[in-house]
């Protein structure tokens, strides 16, 4: 479990995709003086650019992590190579402040970023989703976790693309946009998304009560009993 608090913006050091395992490993470099590794230990989870990953190396300066295959399909990892500055988080302990929100480090979708401008001194960036099924889960003033950043959601629009939809924004203030690899890139460049969990289980549980509502027969049924109820009553008023 993650904030979205990014701790360090690290740079890719190296990308083996034959590694001694046979798949695919990524090593990361930190700044000078970072505490990121001061308590890490193999096996421990950090999130690069808000993906999971499992430490299974390091030393003072950087570690090692594996990629799996399916990780390389669902997120924009496959396309960092060496010298990519990423953000990195580490996995929040107990007495953590939640400065953030409830991030799990599993992304959803990608983005195409395909809207940057600045605002003042903040900086307003829109993204449209591979997957246009996410949309139904990012609310106006809901969290979304973007590369690993937990942001506010200021303006979505859920209309179909050939109508100019299908797409979020957030705004980076100053502060952000110093701490955060994704304030550097620009339009075209590919994001990682993770929408916020409590919304899906919020979908979840509501199909499921609609579905016992319905007898177990789902939410079309339970409108269509709905509708003949409402019929039947009319029909029964004018007896």
């Amino acid at each position: 479990m993650f904030t979205g608090i990014v701790e360090e913006v690290g740079e890719i050091l190296n990308v083996d995709s034959t590694d001694e395992t046979g798949g695919t490993s990524v090593t990361v470099s930190l700044p000078a003086g970072s505490q990121l590794l001061s308590d890490v230990h193999l096996g421990d989870s950090i999130a690069i650019n808000g993906v999971c990953l499992t430490v299974t190396a390091f030393d003072a300066a950087s570690f090692k992590v594996g990629v799996a295959p399916e990780t390389l399909r669902l997120t924009n990892l496959g396309d960092l190579t060496a010298g990519h500055r990423v953000n990195l988080e580490r996995a929040v302990r107990a007495d953590t402040r939640m400065g953030g929100h409830f991030v799990q480090g599993h992304v959803d979708t990608v983005a195409t970023i395909t809207r940057v401008a600045a605002d003042g001194n903040a900086q307003t960036m829109r993204f449209a989703p591979r997957n246009r099924d996410v949309l139904r889960y990012i609310v106006y003033k809901g969290f979304i976790a973007l590369d690993g950043t937990s942001l506010t959601v200021t303006a979505v629009n859920d209309e179909p693309a050939a109508q100019g939809g299908g797409w979020w924004e957030v705004m980076l203030i100053s502060y952000t946009q110093s701490r955060v690899a994704l304030a550097a890139k620009r339009e075209g460049e590919t994001i990682n998304v993770e929408v916020d969990m409590m919304a899906k289980y919020a979908e979840k549980s509501m199909a499921g009560y609609l579905e016992t509502m319905a007898g177990g027969s789902g939410v079309v049924d339970l409108v269509n009993k709905a509708v003949a109820d409402a019929v039947a009553n009319a029909l029964a008023e004018k007896k």
